[in-house]
C-alpha cells in the first residue's frame, strides 16, 4: 500500500480500481475494496491491523469497485449512493459483472481461484450496501470527517469522498489518472459538472479511481480528455460518418496506456467510447 498521508493509504498497482484506507482515532474506513480475491483479503488484514473497520464506501457500481465487498462480510457498514445500490451487480445485455470479475483471476490473481465464490454462494451474501443515501452525506469517524459528495457522470451513483483533515479527495472514476478513460454509458455533461464540484474543494491529494495519485491540477487534464472525445465524435457526426466509421476512425489510443492488467482492451475502449458518444450525439439511440 502506498502511504499518501500519515492516515491515508491506497494501492495503484492492481487490476481494477485503487482500493484505499483511511485510519482514524476510532477505526478504519475502506474506500472501494477492489475485486481480486487475495488482494482484497490482504486489504482487509491491512485495515484491521490499524483498527476496527467502521465503514466500507463504494464510490460506484462497477464490479472492480464492489466485488470485494464479499470479502468484507462481518466488518464495517457498507454505504453507497442509491445509484450504486440500484445497479449493484446487475447483469446487463453486454456485461455479466460476476463473470467479468472471474475472468481477471487466472491472469491477475491465480491464487485467488481457491477463494473465488461460486455464483450461488456469492449471490446469497454479496454484502451490498446496508446504508443507501441520496444527495450528499457526512460521516464522522473519530476525529475525521468524510464528506460523501454525489458526483454523477461516470455513473449515476458516483460519489467523491472528501477528507478535509487529510487534505485528500477520493474521486472514484470521475478521474482516470494517466490512463485511458472509460466512457461507456456516462453522462459527460454531468461528469464535467462533477469535476467542477470537486474543484471547489480544498485539497492537496487526489486519489483517482485508476492510475497514480495526483493533485487538483489533474482535474483540468481529465476535463480536456472528455472534451476531446466529445469534440472528435461530434465532428464525425457532423461529417456524416456512420457509427461503424466513427468506431473505426476516432481513437485516442496514443494518449495513455490502459490501466493495470487490461492492456489487451485498448481497442475495445476506443470503440466503446466512440460508439457510446455517437449514439448520444447522433440522436439515433
Amino acid at each position: 500500500m502506498q502511504k499518501v498521508t500519515d492516515n491515508v493509504y491506497t494501492d495503484t498497482t492492481l487490476r481494477g480500481c485503487n482500493p484505499s484506507v483511511v485510519v482514524t482515532s476510532d477505526g478504519v474506513v475502506v474506500i472501494d475494496p477492489g475485486q481480486l480475491p487475495t488482494k482484497v483479503v490482504e486489504l482487509r488484514t491491512f485495515a484491521e491491523e490499524r483498527g476496527p473497520i467502521r465503514f466500507v464506501i463504494n464510490t460506484e457500481h462497477h464490479v472492480d469497485h464492489i466485488f470485494g465487498n464479499y470479502f468484507f462480510r462481518g466488518t464495517g457498514t457498507v454505504i453507497a449512493n442509491k445509484g450504486v445500490d440500484d445497479n449493484f451487480m446487475v447483469v446487463g445485455p453486454d456485461l455479466d459483472p460476476y463473470e467479468y470479475a472471474k475472468e481477471a483471476v487466472p491472469t491477475d490473481d491465480p491464487e485467488g481461484a481457491a477463494i473465488f465464490p461460486e455464483r450461488d454462494v456469492y449471490e446469497r451474501d454479496m454484502n451490498r450496501p446496508q446504508v443507501v443515501f441520496t444527495g450528499d452525506v457526512t460521516l464522522r469517524v473519530g476525529e475525521h470527517v468524510f464528506e460523501l459528495i454525489h458526483t454523477p457522470g461516470h455513473t449515476p451513483g458516483q460519489v467523491a469522498v472528501y477528507v478535509p483533515q487529510e487534505r485528500a479527495v477520493f474521486t472514484g472514476d470521475t478521474v482516470f489518472s494517466e490512463c485511458q478513460t472509460w466512457l461507456m454509458s456516462s453522462d459527460v455533461d454531468g461528469w464535467l459538472a462533477a469535476l467542477d464540484r470537486i474543484a471547489e474543494l480544498d485539497f492537496d491529494y487526489l486519489i483517482p479511481g485508476h492510475g497514480p495519485v495526483t493533485d487538483k491540477a489533474y482535474l483540468e487534464v481529465q476535463r480536456s480528455n472528455l472534451l476531446d472525445w466529445v469534440g472528435a465524435v461530434a465532428a464525425a457526426v457532423a461529417k456524416g460518418w456512420s457509427r461503424r466509421e466513427t468506431m473505426e476512425r476516432v481513437s485516442f489510443a496514443e494518449r495513455y496506456p490502459v490501466d493495470v492488467g487490461q492492456g489487451y482492451m485498448m481497442n475495445h475502449i476506443q470503440t466503446l467510447n466512440a460508439a457510446a458518444l455517437w449514439d448520444k450525439l447522433s440522436g439515433t439511440r
